[in-house]
């Protein structure tokens, strides 16, 4: 008889564990070369199971639920919305990210309320949907959109809901504490699978039941109060509702302390006490702020700005906010990023030569490494000051141009491969390079392996058009 299978902590996890129940054909149909190459990326976190096509075959049935036992997060996924814009929240492994890379980084959710004028609800909508911002490479967006009931009014909240799906393919959440009202919206809007905010104490029945009706996750909230939050989450499993959400309740000011320690404890109480109760992801409302009794709009939008990053770092794994000014979510959406890259893997770009403006035979070719935040840096400095140009990016492994010198990640054999690589010889008639001025200590050697001259420009890439300016073409140079 086979051993039983059982969760592990990731790190507990091996390759091993997981190639010897998968299939082991060496199909290639999950498109890496062998059952062990998808096995290691499943346990990086890279791949799910349920890319192994074989899987889905019923002779594979039993591995594939020893595999889902074994890969199953302390905190559950759980998915809202539909196709290619669903949203999952949660699935953490870990309690801290550098033991492992956090996956489904945190959406926040923008609120419309159901007492807007038709025309303030487009214009809402439609910036929510439009909110961009291009961060080293990477396109920062708003996620969700939380429709909440303040006139008290099935047939309002309905009308809304179903205005607000029409107008934007973003996932949805509707927000009452009225069964009445949440199943007015479903009834209009329950095939996009929304999340169902909130089942209480008073209402959980109701709510379950539109959730399994629905087939909708549901929010279950209990503010400030861990233990009646946990006993909800057993009775609403024991009902039959699986995807469920916790609000332990966000309070801004002046109790934003006791607010992150109620998310930490339920996070400690996941991984350091094995409690599966508790193992469901988290919502911050950092929207409370507005119930503030403070006056200036731009003290609250401050503190709605600040909590929200706090609860980013405090595990939320969704939040709900109100302002749309920029000053208030760029730092979110670039904390966010930055929490959810791969900390094993430095954020890059691949190497190659990039051109800027039309560059002909005697156009001037810089270098720099393939780091994200230093390419596109030089990227922006080029282009505002519509410089014309060579840019040869250099594989460094996605490190910076002082600490690749320093690491000998960037050195002058590899300044002359990349030349030779990309055929720069062929793109200008001159041999003159511009070499980065952190990597000034590399220039004789350059010129003596490449065979180019070197030119050491700027230590700031700001300082790159008035160099050529001055220096360009190189003859003018005594």
């Amino acid at each position: 008889m086979a051993d039983k299978v059982v969760r592990k902590n990731i790190r507990e996890i091996s390759p091993i564990d997981v190639y010897r129940l998968l299939p082991r054909t060496n199909c290639r149909e999950c498109g890496e070369p062998n059952c062990m190459a998808f096995a290691t990326r499943v346990v990086n976190g890279e791949l799910t199971i349920e890319e192994c096509p074989p899987l889905a075959k019923e002779e594979y049935r039993t591995a594939h639920d020893d595999l889902a036992t074994l890969m199953t997060p302390p905190v559950r996924t759980v998915v809202f919305g539909k196709g290619d814009r669903a949203i999952r929240i949660g699935g953490k492994y870990v309690l801290y990210r550098h033991e492992f890379t956090y996956h489904n980084p945190t959406p926040i959710a923008i609120d419309v309320s159901d007492d807007l004028p038709a025309r303030d609800l487009a214009n809402r909508i439609k910036a929510i949907a439009e909110f961009s911002y291009n961060y080293i490479g990477r396109t920062l967006t708003l996620d969700a959109i939380a429709i909440r009931s303040t006139r008290n009014d099935p047939a309002v909240f309905a009308a809304t809901a179903q205005a607000v799906a029409a107008r934007t393919d973003l996932p949805l959440i509707l927000c009452s504490y009225s069964p009445a009202i949440i199943e007015a919206g479903l009834a209009k809007i329950g095939d996009r699978r929304p999340l169902v905010y909130a089942a209480t104490k008073e209402n959980w029945r109701e709510m379950a039941d539109l959730a399994l009706t629905y087939n909708c996750p549901l929010v279950v909230s209990a503010p400030d109060d861990i233990a009646l939050l946990r006993s909800m989450t057993r009775t609403l499993a024991e009902y039959g509702v699986q995807d469920l959400v916790l609000d332990p309740g966000t309070f801004i000011d002046p109790e934003i302390g006791p607010t992150l320690r109620n998310f930490t404890d339920i996070r400690h109480a996941v991984f350091r006490n094995h409690d599966d109760l508790l193992g469901y992801p988290l919502l911050g409302i950092p929207m409370t702020a507005w119930l503030s009794p403070e006056m200036s709009k731009k003290v609250v939008a401050w503190k709605e700005a600040c909590a929200a990053s706090l609860l980013i770092t405090r595990y939320a794994d969704l939040l709900i906010m109100h302002s749309l000014d920029g000053w208030v979510l760029l730092p979110q959406l670039i904390w966010r990023f930055n929490i959810y890259t791969d900390p094993r893997k430095p954020v890059s770009v691949d190497p190659g030569v990039r051109e800027f403006g039309l560059p002909d035979k005697n156009s001037p070719v810089l270098i720099t490494t393939n780091y994200a935040l230093t390419y596109f840096t030089v990227e922006s400095d080029i282009k505002s000051a519509n410089i014309t140009c060579y840019l040869v990016v250099v594989d460094t492994g996605g490190i910076s141009v002082e600490s690749a010198v320093a690491g000998r990640y960037l050195t002058p054999d590899l300044i002359a491969n990349a030349l030779k690589e990309y055929h720069v010889d062929k793109l200008v008639d001159h041999r003159h390079l511009i070499l980065p001025g952190l990597a000034a200590r590399l220039s004789g050697d350059t010129e003596e392996v490449s065979g180019w001259h070197v030119i050491v420009g700027p230590k700031d890439s700001s300082g790159i058009a008035p160099m050529i300016m001055d220096r360009w073409p190189p003859e003018k140079e005594s």
